[in-house]
C-alpha cells in the first residue's frame, strides 16, 4: 500500500468545514488542522481554510518554543479582509499570551503580548462591520487578564537590570576567570 495523500472533492468542502468546527470544539485541533490542509490542497486561496488553520494551530499553543507562532501569524496576515487580518492577528497574540501565562512566563513577556493583541483589536475595532463587537470583547478579555498579573511582580522584575549593567568581563569572554 502506497502512503500517499488523497484529494478531497470541491463539493466536499462545506462538509469538511463542518468537521473542522466539530474537531476544534472537541479539542482535537490536530484533526482540524489536517482537514484544513486537505481543503487548501485543492483551494490554496480559500480564506476560511486559512483562518481555520491558523485557529487550529493557535489551539495547540502550550507556551513552549515549539509553538508555531510564525506559521499562524503568516496565515492571519495573508487574509485579504483588513478587519479579519487585524482581528485574527490580535487573537494570535492573545492566545500566545495566555499560553505563556499557563507556562509561568515572566509578567513582562505576558504584558508585551497582551498589549500587542490589544493594538490589533483596536485597529480591528476601527473598521469592524456594523453590530460586530468581537474586537471589543477580546480587548476587554485582555484587560481582565492583565489585571490578574500582580503589579508588584511586574515592577520588581522590570528593575532587575539597568541599561548600563553588564556581566563581568570573564563571563563575557567565557573563561570563568580574569584575563591575563
Amino acid at each position: 500500500m502506497e502512503l500517499k495523500l488523497k484529494t478531497i472533492s470541491v463539493q466536499g468542502i462545506p462538509e469538511a468545514f463542518s468537521k473542522v468546527t466539530l474537531y476544534r470544539s472537541l479539542n482535537e485541533p490536530e484533526e482540524a488542522e489536517s482537514i484544513c490542509h486537505d481543503i487548501l490542497a485543492i483551494e490554496p486561496d480559500n480564506q476560511l481554510a486559512q483562518r481555520m488553520l491558523g485557529l487550529a494551530i493557535t489551539d495547540q499553543f502550550t507556551g513552549e518554543a515549539s509553538d508555531r507562532y510564525r506559521e499562524a501569524e503568516k496565515l492571519f496576515e495573508g487574509l485579504s479582509d483588513p478587519y479579519e487580518r487585524h482581528y485574527y492577528t490580535g487573537l494570535l497574540y492573545e492566545r500566545r499570551a495566555k499560553a505563556q501565562m499557563r507556562a509561568g512566563r515572566p509578567p513582562q513577556v505576558l504584558l508585551a503580548l497582551f498589549k500587542e493583541a490589544m493594538l490589533r483589536f483596536e485597529e480591528a475595532e476601527k473598521i469592524r462591520p456594523p453590530e460586530n463587537d468581537d474586537s471589543v470583547l477580546r480587548w476587554n478579555r485582555c484587560v481582565r487578564l492583565m489585571a490578574k498579573i500582580p503589579e508588584g511582580e511586574v515592577e520588581s522584575q522590570e528593575g532587575v537590570f539597568e541599561d548600563h549593567d553588564l556581566a563581568p568581563v570573564q563571563v563575557i569572554r567565557g573563561t570563568g576567570r580574569a584575563a591575563r
